[in-house]
């Protein structure tokens, strides 16, 4: 009954009911089987004045999130996610039309983008998803979105990705979320992919990574955000694509330049407890300082991750930008696979953490 219950109040944007049913929420006793009911509206959920669809993207990533979750965490998250999926409006979403037997090509996604039909953008690439398999569309469409990184923010490549990921997931139920992405492929005019950049050439990424990880800026941390999104794709891509979509990002990063922080070998928090009473006081040295010996261990690490999780969802007061989620995925990311460049990981933690903190300042 509650999970029926949560998805109409999402559907109705109730944030009234939702906040009332927050003991309800806290008691259920699967929070993941709630998380993946709020799907059916997800796709849907949009985020004005801005057209990148930053809140199913945060839907995918959430996955990320619950992984490093306790039950209670989860809850917590799936109350938070509730909340905002509320907040927005959701887009109209009209049935899906019979396609036509004649023979769908890609290019034809791209001038039907041009040209601003939503419905018929859609339609091909459900019929193109049908006859080629879904894996293949991923490939194609993250090509094309990778010539707009300088004019979305990465949030062609970010927002696109993590939305496909997702349908990955949910056989049968890609309809809404083909027609989100048409929607937001039409009025973003991302309908040429760009010319191939893949010639095989040394490819120096911890470089271009510690570019990233510079500055605390909301365009810094969507450097971090779309090459995450990037790499969480990789696997659809032969290597010469693959190295296309890493100069891009190169290439939206213009000319700014790595600018690393040092950052003294620092202590280590075993007790959540004692990791919140810290994290709430909003200070970035401060929580440098106290977790700088947590990347060297996997359990150590994993401690920081659950911590990290935990705090971003218990600090929730009922109004989040979505990149608070977002980010915190691509530093889960860089704590996991860049651990061994302890200095690379603390300037993305203070990245990240720079980023929120200033953010949840100006919000109180």
């Amino acid at each position: 009954m509650i999970l029926k219950e949560l998805a109409e109040a999402v559907e109705k944007s109730d944030v009234t009911r939702i906040n009332g049913m927050r003991e309800a929420i806290a008691g259920f006793d699967d929070p993941w089987k709630m998380h993946l009911s709020l799907f059916p509206v997800v796709d849907r959920v949009l985020n004005p004045p801005f057209i990148n669809p930053h809140l199913p993207k945060m839907h995918n990533i959430c996955r990320d999130l619950a992984f490093h979750l306790s039950k209670e965490g989860l809850r917590s998250l799936v109350y938070l996610e509730s909340m905002e999926y509320a907040r927005r409006p959701k887009l109209d979403l009209p049935a899906r039309q019979a396609s036509s037997g004649s023979t769908v090509t890609f290019r034809d996604i791209e001038k039907s983008i041009a040209a601003k039909d939503t419905e018929k953008v859609a339609l091909l690439s459900d019929t193109l998803v049908e006859r080629h398999g879904l894996r293949e569309f991923i490939r194609r469409l993250l090509l094309l979105a990778s010539g707009y990184l300088g004019q979305s923010l990465g949030h062609s490549v970010s927002c696109t990705a993590f939305i496909l990921l997702e349908l990955l997931e949910r056989p049968g139920a890609t309809w809404p979320g083909l027609f989100l992405l048409a929607d937001y492929f039409c009025k973003g005019g991302f309908s040429v992919t760009p010319p191939f950049n893949g010639e095989d050439r040394g490819l120096p990424l911890d470089d271009s990574l510690s570019r990233s990880v510079t500055g605390t800026g909301f365009v810094d941390l969507h450097h971090t955000i779309t090459l995450f999104a990037i790499e969480r794709t990789r696997s659809f891509f032969t290597p010469g694509e693959y190295l296309h979509m890493v100069r891009a990002w190169e290439a939206f990063m213009g000319d700014k330049e790595a600018s690393p922080r040092s950052f003294a070998p620092g202590g280590k928090i075993s007790d959540y407890a004692q990791f919140r009473d810290s994290f709430d006081r909003l200070d970035v040295d401060l929580m440098l300082d106290l977790t700088g010996e947590m990347l060297a261990s996997p359990s150590d690490r994993s401690r920081l991750c659950a911590f990290l999780t935990a705090g971003v969802c218990d600090l929730y007061q009922g109004n989040y930008n979505p990149h608070f989620l977002t980010g915190l995925g691509s530093l889960l990311w860089l704590i996991n696979t860049r651990h061994h460049d302890v200095a690379l990981v603390q300037n993305g933690l203070y990245q990240y953490l720079g980023f929120y903190f200033k953010n949840m300042k100006s919000e109180s």
